[in-house]
């Protein structure tokens, strides 16, 4: 384009030097000149937009250093909010006659500091008429007494921000004012700087210091782009007000506070007010560009099917056996075997297989030809998938990671799209809106109570003792995009905390107590110095699909009488244990994917009755599961278990456990058994599931598989452990060890291929019915000193040792079981002589006779059978029933944040 026969580029330079009234005029010349004037955004109306002195950048405090994506634009609304605090100036009282010729009275400008009209401010509040402007030069104004507004007035500070200072309380009785570019101080009589109780008011650009702010409704205010050090903005009853673009620091308590349901009487502002919330386009956060983990996720979905081994017994390798692709180790290597404690449980040193187990066949010992061969067919259950078959392999550093697609962060678009009720709710709110404000530095930021309703979105709270709280019936309800908030929820607190980041806090990203009940959702809690969620003192919730990830504590940390749901969340790379279920600890830990953690994958203390199913739990650096009581000495395991303290400040635990409501609820029914159920439990450091315990305990249907240590390990068990229906697979010791003085029942369980015995037991009553204990390094069973067993109905072998052995003085009885033999130089059944405690019956011996013999677990099929699986018969047989018992904390968590007497606090 050429205006005039100018070059475009030199029209440009020429109209830099416009001031906005001659822009304005130049962009009604024509429409080239007006699309001339717009093409200038990034150079004249950008110097125009951060030249104001009652404005700041338009991304302050969050993102100073991104651009907007228009600076005229952002102009724009600098300048219209100086005017819209007196939209209602035309509404004023005047007699009806003389209406048609009412004239706006035109607004005088007063002048304060020295040399000027007025030398303070109280003395041109005495003069001013109805919306005149009051300048205050630059200097320090100090107002011995109350100053009243009494009509309309704005008040601004020349110069640069922090060049006027006002201590002053100043008490609002008119319908509106505006006040901007000033510093505010409390006067010496009074911490309270700024009240109203009706009228509208209107901050831009200004500093608090060390005071208070009061706003009881139906009064209402917008503030914008002021910095708030250390003062405590209180909002009581308002029906609506606007805190944007502000940063508040160092509070010693809370730095704003939500008080009361939301007056029905309105002023003239909130219409407004409310088409600005309306009207205002929702922020979308940037990815978090920290979350790149140490993992390729799409490259092993095919290793999660079950696998189906032929073991060639005695002779050349099954071309199914996983040793068959591995190279033939030296016979120096592989028959090099390592004594494991007293009970003679050996550990084969040898290298891994693919699956974290080894092949018992093809081990490079010299074979006698003569030697008869035959084959024993049996399945050995693999991991199961969790979160769409991700997170199998072990983790590699430096390996990028792509999550399941349900636990990506939406956009707030996204996230609207797909919720009616959080698209009504983006629309309008009550109370006040809280949008792209920086909380750092203090003990608080948001705390909402008593009815009070609040919206947060895009918010950043930073280095705070708790970022937002709900307590006392208030109603947290669909939070989304917060950035880096820690959020506690009490004292009946409820609704939805979603598709937050969640990071870097000094205490738990969510602390969820005293009866709070929200759904968390969709959130990434990480880096945290303590626990990713903290459910404690009652507390109940809804915890779904989240990402929770390297913090210092328990990923999820579950204590006293709680009873959460936590259900399909990935917690990985924490630095303590995945999941912590602390004394009298309850609830749901169903579906989630508990990967790479350093110390336990979940860790469950004493009188602690969670039911945990369907989980995947791997590669964490101790045990897979651990049920431990305290009682018995939590300080002889590493990794601080248990260290966490609870939440209480400032006597909460008192003030609101006294005012809970009386519910029926049908969960506070006795819970009388811990559940382990249908997890799997593979490739973690120490044993998969290790029990020190005088409570009682189901185990049924998990795979545990290629642990690096024992797959059960039963240390201590008061009431009876029972284990049932389990796969039980290659791990690097023996598949079950059973110490001194536990009750154990060991039924319908298959034990494969792992590098000790079968199952070890100096129990005193254990009973080992109807498993399958086949093709262990060492013996199938071994009975020892002082053990009392029932091993009944029972298909067993092993491939060097006995099938089964009797040490010293054990009492045994051994009935009905089919006992294969190994090799010809061991023998099916070893027996210390001189036992006559050792009632042998109805057995069956099957001694191979021909090189052609092939053996297979058939009638019934080889165990454990999972399609039958006893999530009903056996909950049944315990007094639970898990399905049961997840609808009932589903419905109660979900159902119960619907209540009209809750409130809205929405964080977007």
């Amino acid at each position: 384009m050429e205006a005039g026969g100018l070059p475009l580029e030199l029209w440009r330079m020429i109209l830099a030097y416009l001031h906005l009234p001659d822009l304005g005029r130049c962009s009604l010349v024509c429409r080239a000149w007006y699309e001339l004037i717009l093409s200038l955004d990034s150079t004249r109306w950008r110097q125009l937009c951060l030249g104001c002195t009652e404005c700041r950048h338009p991304n302050w405090p969050n993102q100073p250093d991104v651009e907007p994506e228009s600076w005229r634009e952002a102009f724009k609304q600098h300048y219209l909010a100086s005017k819209t605090w007196t939209k209602n100036a035309l509404d004023l009282e005047s007699s009806v006659c003389f209406s048609l010729f009412r004239r706006r009275k035109e607004r005088r400008t007063l002048s304060v500091g020295p040399g000027h009209e007025f030398d303070s401010l109280g003395s041109a509040l005495a003069m001013a008429s109805l919306y005149d402007r009051i300048v205050l030069f630059p200097g320090v104004y100090e107002e011995q007494g109350e100053i009243i507004l009494k009509v309309p007035v704005e008040i601004v500070g020349q110069g640069k921000l922090g060049e006027v200072a006002l201590l002053a309380s100043i008490d609002q009785h008119c319908s509106t004012t505006r006040l901007c570019n000033l510093v505010f101080m409390p006067a010496w009589f009074s911490p309270i700087m700024y009240k109203t109780t009706s009228g509208h008011v209107q901050f831009d650009n200004c500093n608090f210091e060390n005071g208070h702010i009061q706003v009881h409704g139906p009064g209402t205010c917008q503030v914008k782009f002021c910095i708030f050090k250390n003062t405590h903005v209180f909002l009581h009853n308002v029906p609506l007000c606007v805190l944007e673009n502000c940063e508040f620091v160092g509070s010693e308590n809370n730095s704003v506070t939500v008080e009361g349901h939301p007056s029905a009487d309105k002023n003239w502002a909130y219409k407004y007010l409310l088409g600005l919330v309306r009207s205002s386009p929702s922020l979308i956060p940037k990815e978090d560009t920290d979350f790149l983990m140490s993992l390729d996720l799409e490259s092993r979905d095919q290793a999660w099917s079950p696998r189906t081994c032929d073991i060639v017994i005695e002779g050349s390798q099954s071309p199914t056996s996983p040793a068959s692709s591995s190279p033939k180790p030296s016979s120096k290597a592989s028959s090099q075997e390592a004594e494991v404690g007293s009970d003679a449980e050996r550990v084969a040193q040898t290298p891994d297989s693919s699956d974290g187990g080894l092949s018992p066949s093809g081990e490079g010992e010299e074979e006698d030809e003569e030697q008869l061969t035959y084959r024993l067919s049996y399945q050995v259950q693999g991991p199961r998938p969790v979160l769409g078959g991700s997170f199998l392999g072990p983790p590699l550093p430096g390996a990028s990671i792509q999550l399941p697609s349900c636990l990506v962060l939406n956009s707030l678009q996204q996230e609207l799209q797909k919720d009616k009720e959080a698209m009504a709710l983006a629309s309008s709110v009550q109370g006040c809106l809280i949008r792209k404000c920086l909380f750092r530095d203090g003990k608080g930021g948001v705390f909402v109570c008593s009815y009070g309703r609040a919206k947060m979105e895009g918010n950043i709270f930073r280095n705070l003792t708790y970022a937002v709280r709900c307590i006392h019936n208030s109603k947290c309800n669909q939070i989304h995009h917060g950035l880096r908030s820690g959020i506690v929820v009490l004292g009946n607190g409820k609704g939805i905390i979603r598709n937050n980041q969640i990071f870097s806090n000094k205490e738990a990203g969510i602390y969820i107590l005293y009866h709070g009940n929200p759904v968390v959702s969709g959130n990434h809690i990480f880096k945290g110095r303590a626990a990713g969620i903290a459910v404690n003192e009652n507390g109940k919730g809804l915890i779904t699909e989240n990402v929770i990830r390297e913090n210092q504590w328990g990923g999820v940390d579950i204590r006293r009488g709680a009873i959460p749901v936590l259900r399909s969340n990935l917690i990985c790379f924490g630095y303590s244990d995945g999941v912590v279920v602390g004394d009298e600890g309850k609830g749901l830990i169903e579906g989630n994917t508990i990967y790479a953690n350093k110390g336990c994958g979940v860790w469950m203390m004493s009188s602690s009755l969670p039911h945990v199913t369907s989980n995947h739990v791997s590669y964490n650096g101790l045990y897979g599961v651990a049920v431990f009581s305290q009682k018995d000495g939590i300080s002889e395991f590493p990794g601080g278990h248990g260290a966490q303290e609870n939440f209480s400040e400032d006597g909460d635990a008192i003030l609101w456990e006294t005012e809970l409501e009386k519910e029926d609820d049908p969960l506070c029914r006795p819970i009388t058994i811990a559940l382990v159920e249908s997890n799997s439990i593979n490739h973690n450091g120490a044993s998969g599931l290790y029990v020190q315990s005088s409570e009682v305990l189901h185990v049924i249907s998990n795979v545990i598989h290629a642990n690096g240590d024992r797959g059960i390990s039963v240390a201590q068990s008061g009431q009876l452990t029972r284990v049932a229906n389990n796969s039980i697979s290659c791990n690097r010791q023996s598949g079950v060890k059973v110490e001194t003085q536990c009750k154990v029942e060991l039924r319908g369980n298959g034990i494969y291929d792992n590098r000790g015995h079968g199952i070890i037991t100096k129990g005193e009553s254990t009973v080992v019915v109807e498993n399958d204990i086949i093709g262990n390094r060492g013996s199938g069973l071994q009975l020892l000193p002082r053990s009392d067993t029932k091993v009944i109905k029972n298909r067993i072998h092993s491939f060097r040792a006995y099938g089964i052995a009797v040490r010293g003085r054990a009492k045994a009885l051994v009935q009905e079981n089919i006992i294969f033999q190994g090799k010809n130089n061991k023998t099916i059944f070893q027996q210390i002589t001189n036992n006559r405690e050792c009632i042998m019956q109805n057995n069956k011996f099957l001694v191979f006779k021909k090189k052609s013999d092939t053996w297979r677990l058939v009638n019934p099929p080889a165990r454990p059978h999972l399609e039958n699986s006893l999530r009903g018969p056996s909950a049944a047989h315990g007094g639970q029933k898990v399905a049961a018992m997840a609808t009932r904390i589903t419905a109660r968590v979900e159902g119960g944040y619907h209540s009209n007497r809750s409130i809205f606090c929405t964080i977007l």
